[in-house]
């Protein structure tokens, strides 16, 4: 990761980060951002998962950590009375613009899937396709000095298989989605469901093994008769 590779971004820097790369390309013409709104951009409810609630306080900290890493800068110009802030993020890693968007909208929303990818970065980037999606996916996944994607393990109940970027360190899975949305008696009997069928099976193959040994014993005992 930035000028170390196992120096992982904490959420809050992501946040900023992303919130930055976001507001570059949507709303160029505000950019770079004032710490207010910048800001504002972290804490917003929409195009944000999870939302936040960050104080300027909380900014400033990621925005230090971010400038040590060479990730952001600090800009005051003469016709500006406050100090605004923007991102190295492009050239830090030597990006294209399809790159930037696919790791700006995994940086804002969290895990996506391919088709998700493609229908929220269309601000940023208009894809042809969603085979032009995974192509940025796969080139951001094989890059030989550093890996800023992962392809997740599908998990139970979803159809689809998830993308994440590895800025924040190695990625934990989120619980099923399936799961959450259900009443908590059907996710228990869902349980209990898996439980009995489990046992069901080691039942079958503890009275696999008695009747092989059954039958060993009986082949024995002819023996010696």
């Amino acid at each position: 990761m930035p000028n170390d590779p196992l120096s992982a971004l904490n959420p809050a820097e992501i946040r900023v980060l992303g919130s930055l790369v976001e507001k570059d390309i949507t709303t160029p013409d505000y950019y770079p951002l004032t710490l207010n709104a910048l800001t504002n951009a972290c804490n917003q409810s929409s195009n944000r998962d999870p939302v936040v609630a960050f104080g300027e306080k909380d900014v400033v900290r990621a925005l230090d950590s971010l400038r040590e890493k060479s990730l952001a800068y600090e800009f005051q110009g003469a016709d500006s009375r406050v100090a605004k802030y923007g991102h190295r993020f492009d050239k830090f890693f030597d990006l294209q613009r399809p790159e930037i968007a696919v790791l700006c909208v995994l940086m804002l929303r969290g895990p996506q899937t391919v088709g998700e990818i493609r229908g929220r970065t269309g601000r940023m980037h208009e894809f042809a396709g969603l085979g032009e999606v995974e192509a940025v996916l796969d080139a951001l996944i094989l890059r030989q000095a550093l890996p800023l994607v992962v392809k997740l393990p599908r998990q139970p109940g979803l159809k689809e298989q998830r993308f994440a970027h590895l800025l924040g360190g190695v990625v934990e899975l989120p619980p099923p989605e399936f799961a959450a949305n259900q009443e908590p008696a059907v996710v228990e009997v869902r349980f209990e469901n898996e439980r009995l069928a489990k046992l069901e099976q080691d039942s079958a193959s503890l009275r696999a093994e008695l009747a092989d040994l059954k039958r060993l014993f009986d082949d024995f005992r002819k023996q010696l008769e």
